[in-house]
C-alpha cells in the first residue's frame, strides 16, 4: 500500500501563469499528481475498450458458447443487447477506476450522487426507448450506455478539480506496482464473474422461460446484496486510514463494528426479500410460468442475504488493510473444489 501513496514531493505542480489571479493560482497548486490515480486511469480506459471490441466481434461465438441455440428465440435480441451494451464498457471501467480513486480521498458523496444522476436518467430513457418508442432490448442497452458514460462525464469533471488526470510524463506512471495488486483483484473479478456466468448459462441452456425466472431472481439478489457495499466502503476508508496511522485498536473497533451491522442488515434483507417476493415478483412479470419459477427461488434469495452482507464487508475489510492476496485466493479456491465435484 505505501508503494501506491504519493511521495511527498509529487503532491507538488509546478506554478503556472495564471495573470496574476490568485484564486486560480490556489487553484491550480491545489492540484496533485498521483501516479497509481493516472494509472487507473490509463489502464481503465484501455481496458474498457479492448473489451468493447472483444465483445462486439465475439458477440455471437460468446452467447453460442453461453448455451444459446442458433434457433432460439433469445438469439437475436441477445446479440442486440450485448453489442450495444459493449459500447459501454470504458465508460463502465473508467467510472470504477474514479470511483476508486475518490474512495482514496474518503470522499464517498462524489460517486454516490454521480450515480443517482445516471440511474435516474438510465430510468427515464428506458421509459422513453422501450415505452415509447418501442425499441425493447436495445432501447435498455442505449439508455444504460448513456447513462454510465454520463456517470464518468461526472466523475472525470469533479476528478481534474483535485488531481492532474495525466502525470507529466509516462516515466511517472506506476504500471508495475499498479498491475500487482490489480492482478490479485482481477483474480477475484474472474472468480466472481464465472461462478455467475456458469449460472446464467445453464440457464440459458433449460430455455427462455427459466432464463427470464433465472434473470429477474439474479438481478434482485444483486441488487439487495449491494446495499452491503455501502458499509464495505464505509469500513474501507476508515480502516485504510487507521493502518496509515498505525491505530490498530481503532482497526479493531471499525471492522467488529461494520460486521455487525453487515450481519443486522443480512437479516433485515432476508425477511423483507422473503416476505416481499411473495407479492413484489409480479411487478416484474405477469408470465404464470416465470412467476412460478420465481417463487421457487425466494427461499434462496432470501436466506443468502446475511451471508451476501457479510462477505462484501468481509471484502471491504481485506481492502483496507491491502490484504488483497487473501481476498483473491478466498475467492478462487472455491472453483477448485467445484471442480473436484
Amino acid at each position: 500500500m505505501q508503494n501506491l501513496i504519493p511521495k511527498p514531493d509529487s503532491g507538488k505542480v509546478a506554478p503556472t501563469r495564471t495573470g496574476g489571479n490568485p484564486k486560480i493560482e490556489n487553484l491550480e497548486f491545489a492540484k496533485r499528481n498521483i501516479p497509481s490515480a493516472s494509472s487507473a486511469l490509463v489502464i481503465g480506459g484501455l481496458l474498457g475498450l479492448f473489451q468493447a471490441i472483444f465483445l462486439i466481434i465475439m458477440a455471437k461465438p460468446l452467447l453460442r458458447f453461453m448455451g444459446i441455440k442458433a434457433d432460439s428465440p433469445m438469439l437475436t435480441p441477445a446479440i442486440q443487447y450485448l453489442t450495444l451494451r459493449s459500447l459501454g464498457a470504458p465508460a463502465i471501467l473508467l467510472s470504477l477506476a474514479m470511483q476508486g480513486i475518490f474512495r482514496g480521498f474518503k470522499d464517498t458523496k462524489t460517486p454516490l450522487y454521480a450515480t443517482v444522476v445516471g440511474d435516474v436518467t438510465n430510468i427515464i430513457l428506458d421509459s422513453i426507448f422501450i415505452v415509447t418508442f418501442h425499441w425493447g432490448v436495445s432501447g435498455a442497452a442505449i439508455a444504460h450506455v448513456f447513462s454510465q458514460y454520463l456517470i464518468s462525464i461526472v466523475l472525470l469533471w469533479t476528478l481534474r478539480k483535485k488531481i492532474n488526470l495525466l502525470p507529466p510524463s509516462i516515466a511517472d506512471l506506476q504500471f508495475g506496482r499498479f498491475l500487482k495488486s490489480g492482478s490479485l483483484l482481477l483474480a477475484r473479478v474472474i472468480a466472481a464473474t464465472f461462478c455467475v456466468t456458469l449460472a446464467a448459462s445453464l440457464a440459458a441452456r433449460l430455455g427462455p422461460i427459466p432464463m427470464a425466472a433465472f434473470q429477474i431472481s439474479l438481478q434482485i439478489w444483486l441488487a439487495s446484496s449491494l446495499l452491503a457495499d455501502g458499509l464495505a466502503v464505509a469500513g474501507q476508508a476508515i480502516l485504510a486510514s487507521a493502518f496509515a496511522e498505525k491505530d490498530h485498536e481503532k482497526a479493531t473497533a471499525t471492522a467488529v463494528r461494520v460486521l455487525q451491522h453487515s450481519l443486522v442488515l443480512g437479516l433485515v434483507l432476508a425477511f423483507v426479500l422473503g416476505v416481499g417476493l411473495q407479492f413484489g415478483s409480479k411487478l416484474f412479470t405477469k408470465d404464470i410460468h416465470v412467476l412460478h419459477l420465481i417463487s421457487i427461488s425466494i427461499p434462496f434469495v432470501a436466506a443468502t442475504q446475511p451471508i451476501n452482507s457479510l462477505a462484501f464487508v468481509f471484502d471491504g475489510v481485506n481492502f483496507g488493510a491491502s490484504d488483497f492476496s487473501y481476498s483473491a485466493y478466498s475467492m478462487v479456491s472455491p472453483l477448485f473444489l467445484l471442480n473436484e465435484i
